[in-house]
Order: C-alpha cells, then structure tokens, then sequence
C-alpha cells in the first residue's frame, strides 16, 4: 500500500490530467480566430438603387474577396446570439451605445469592435453575407414592409403607450429562428432581424465611436460591411439592440492577433443607464 502521502499525490496528478482543458471563450460565446482586410475588394453583380432610404443594395456578389490593403489576425470571442445571448430570446430596443456598453461590461465583456463583428459574419470562407454570396430573405430575418412608427408614441415617457407603439411595429424574431441566418463560426442573426451596436475604428465625427452594424428587418442592405455611422451614441430606436464581444484566453501560436483599441470609457449623459423595451409577445406584423 502506498503512504498516504504518496497515494494524495497520484490522485491529484489524476485529477489534473482529467481536468478538460480551459475553453478559449466563455459559454455561451464563439471563437474567431482569422484574417481581417480593413480594404476588402467586393464585385456586386446585381444591385438595386432604393429610392426611399438613399442606398445601394447588393443582390449577389462574385465569388472571392480580394485585399486592397494588409491584412491582420484577430482572435475574440462574440456571443453566439444577440443580447442577452439566449436561443429565443427576444434582444432589447430602445437602447443607446451607452446602455449596450454598460450591459456587456456588467457582464466582464464589452460590444464588438466594427472589424470583430464583420470578422464574426464573414466567417472562414470571408463571404459578404454571413450564408453565401446571394441576398436571401428566406435565411435571415429581412425585406419586411415598412411600417410607420408614431415617434411620438415611440419615445413616450408613458411605459403604457410607449409599449404599445413598440409592439405594434415589432417585426423581429426570437434569436436562433431563422436557422440559416448563421456564419461560419456559429455566430446567429448577424444580417437582419435587430441593428446592432459596435465600437467603430475611426471617429466618424457626430455618431464619435458608435456605429451600427447588420440592419434590421426591413429593405436595407443587410450585408457584413455596411455601417450606419449616422447617429450619435445616444441615440435609441425601436430596431437598434446590441450583442457582445471579449478577449480570448490562450492562444495556440501564430502571429500575434491584433490588439483592439482602448475601449472608450464614456458615461452616458445624465448618468442614466437604460434596459431598453422587449418583451414576449408578437406584435401584429411580426413574422
């Protein structure tokens, strides 16, 4: 028999060899770890100019994505779903860059960084639609008919009438629905459904370090590299919501990934931080 002594020993070198390895990422989140071109070289091969938003929209892209510039390694980890990251969920509304920030913080995570996300939606296969090459309704949540919102209504300091105007114009739908709206890397409804909150590279001047990535669910283009830089980051509207990134831990070699910026460490103004407007129901233009 063994001393006691000796026999602790071997068990705890058993338990640290049946110990499974630490994941990279945090539950709930995947990890990206690819090449990033800040200067893709996109061909559109069919386009549509809409009239009554003031952009371009691309139906199908050629094959192959062409770097104009150099290109970086970024390694992060990004939940799987928007905000709160759960598979049905329902992401809030009427949130701010200042209430996306604080949520993901409170979590010990922050909001994506514009290339992280566009990285997150490309996917392995650097694709400008998180699915393929094709504009496709039928995969993610898109191409609904506009409804018009009473602004009034939608920015009520009554909880009442405020959630009824709300829910009136809802049109998203619960995270992980759409089961061909994910990229290659297991990343759920990045194009479509909720406009998302990021930390944008370049101070765009009124919207500072705010921008707003995927569109939501009406006629826009929906695509990875669009970003609505329009808006200051105060700013709430009832499709805007956010998801959150994180660092990753460990790294098995190569070169070395990119190192985001200093997230800006801004209060919001006044103090107040917001939870933003969702809810259970389906609204009646909801799909």
């Amino acid at each position: 028999m063994l001393p006691a002594a000796t026999a602790l020993t071997v068990a705890e070198d058993a338990g640290s060899e049946a110990a499974p390895p630490r994941s990279a990422c945090p539950t709930g989140m995947a990890l990206v770890d690819t090449t990033y071109c800040a200067r893709p070289v996109l061909h559109c091969l069919k386009s549509e100019y809409d009239k009554a938003n003031h952009i371009t929209i691309c139906h199908q892209f050629a094959p192959g994505q062409r770097c104009a510039g150099g290109e970086r390694r970024e390694r992060f980890c990004i939940d799987r779903y928007e905000y709160p990251n759960q598979e049905g969920g329902h992401p809030p509304v009427m949130v701010s860059w200042y209430d996306g920030a604080a949520a993901c913080a409170a979590e010990g995570k922050r909001l994506c960084w514009q290339s992280e996300w566009e990285s997150a939606c490309e996917g392995p296969e650097k694709l400008p639609f998180p699915y393929g090459l094709e504009r496709d309704p039928r995969q993610c949540n898109i191409d609904n008919a506009y409804v018009k919102p009473d602004l009034e209504r939608v920015y009520s300091s009554k909880p009442a009438v405020q959630g009824g105007e709300l829910l009136k114009l809802d049109q998203g739908v619960a995270s992980g629905e759409r089961p061909g709206c994910v990229s290659g890397f297991g990343v759920h409804d990045l194009t479509g459904n909720f406009d998302e909150w990021v930390l944008s590279e370049e101070n765009k001047g009124k919207s500072k370090w705010a921008g707003l990535k995927g569109g939501a669910w009406g006629h826009v283009r929906n695509a990875c590299r669009p970003m609505t830089t329009s808006h200051p980051p105060e700013f709430t509207y009832y499709f805007i919501s956010f998801r959150c990134c994180a660092d990753a831990a460990g790294d098995a070699g190569g070169p070395a990934p990119w190192t985001p910026p200093k997230t800006p460490d801004h209060p919001p103004p006044g103090g107040i931080v917001s939870k933003g407007w969702t809810t259970t129901e389906r609204g009646p233009h909801r799909p």
